[in-house]
């Protein structure tokens, strides 16, 4: 184990950047299997192709798309009790008509189970492809990244002036604001009240 140390140290390995990767350092993104854009990087993370290629990540070219769409999402119906059996035989449509920018698959079928599913819960058909869908659900979570806040408990009450909340527990630092300091996924320009554990742990107990 020493000779191999001591060799990847004296050789280490050089990517196309001229990177060096001695004994210790992760593999070379060069040397991964997927593309940036294949993997859940890109959900948490999300780059563009260029910037994706600049920091040395290798980027998956969609193929071209030639569906036979049977169906526009126009014309599908509103109300799942109005959607017959034959839906499963459709290609329908996109909303997105792949115009955006969301790895869209421009059509997409219905499986059996999946319209059992939309029936039995009463949803609507959906009108968006699965990238799609995915990728909209996605930027419903909160950033991957932290703020400084301040505990937004103002004593009685919150602080927050758009959102009126009025505290029903005593908190540790009684009728004064609270003093605690923190990070938060929630950024500063947000609506939501933002209490710091204590105060949520008071509020909720």
């Amino acid at each position: 184990m020493p000779k191999i140390i001591d060799q990847m140290n004296q050789l280490p390995y050089l990517d196309k950047k001229g990177i060096r990767y001695p004994y210790g350092e992760f593999f070379p993104v060069e040397l991964s299997m997927f593309a940036y854009n294949e993997t859940i990087a890109q959900d948490y993370l999300p780059l563009t192709k260029e910037k994706a290629e600049a920091r040395g990540y290798s980027w998956q070219k969609n193929d071209a798309k030639d569906y036979q769409i049977s169906i526009s999402t126009d014309n599908l119906p509103d109300e799942i009790d109005d959607v017959k059996d034959d839906i499963l035989k459709e290609i329908i449509e996109c909303a997105h008509q792949g115009k955006c920018n969301e790895e869209c698959a421009t059509a997409f079928r219905i499986i059996p189970q999946e319209l059992e599913f939309y029936r039995k819960l009463g949803l609507p058909l959906p009108r968006l492809c699965f990238n799609c869908r995915h990728i909209q659900r996605i930027k419903k979570r909160n950033p991957m990244k932290l703020w400084p806040r301040t505990c937004e408990c103002d004593g009685l009450a919150s602080r927050q002036s758009l959102i009126a909340y009025t505290n029903t527990a005593e908190h540790f630092h009684g009728s004064a604001p609270c003093p605690n300091q923190f990070e938060t996924s929630y950024a500063p320009d947000r609506p939501e009240i933002v209490y710091c554990e204590s105060c949520y742990n008071s509020e909720v107990s």
